[in-house]
């Protein structure tokens, strides 16, 4: 089999009164993502993961912020799209490991449901998933809730 390995990562500012979708999951929070989608930072660096690994480009490539179609999108949309131009170039996911860095909210009691949205929609099985979430202990700009950011890999594999 041919594996590969793509890292992405992706942030976005926080402003009160929006929206606050992660992992596909929307969380009641006072802040949420500025963004051209619904802002979802996993589903936007797992995108990124995914089509690095099959080099074929970045999520700014094939869903730019500049296009009205993707504005307000649902990011599980997006992370679909991503998946079936990896099976149209003949790979399958192995698995994907995430990082969220937010302060707040507190992230613990959402990630067994972000994983299950994220399989779902990726068309794995949920223990090919993992997310994880971790403060900055206050410092930089997710600390001071400015932002958050996600770091993730996914393994891809032909054959």
């Amino acid at each position: 089999m041919n594996f590969r390995i793509g890292h992405g990562y992706d942030v976005h500012a926080l402003k009160e009164g929006l929206r606050f979708v992660l992992g596909g999951v929307e969380i009641e929070h006072s802040k949420g993502f500025v963004a051209h989608s619904d802002g979802d930072v996993a589903i936007h660096a797992i995108c990124d993961a995914l089509l690095g690994a099959a080099a074929l480009g970045d999520i700014g490539l094939h869903f730019p912020d500049t296009a009205s179609e993707f504005e307000n999108m649902d990011s599980k949309i997006l992370l679909r799209r991503t998946c079936s131009l990896l099976a149209d170039h003949g790979y399958s996911i192995g698995n994907v490991d995430c990082t969220i860095r937010a302060q707040r909210p507190k992230l613990r009691p959402h990630i067994d449901t972000m994983r299950e949205v994220l399989a779902a929609t990726m068309g794995i099985d949920k223990d090919a998933v993992s997310v994880k979430a971790t403060t900055t202990e206050k410092l930089g700009f997710e600390g001071r809730e400015e932002g958050v950011s996600v770091s993730a890999v996914a393994l891809i594999y032909k054959g």
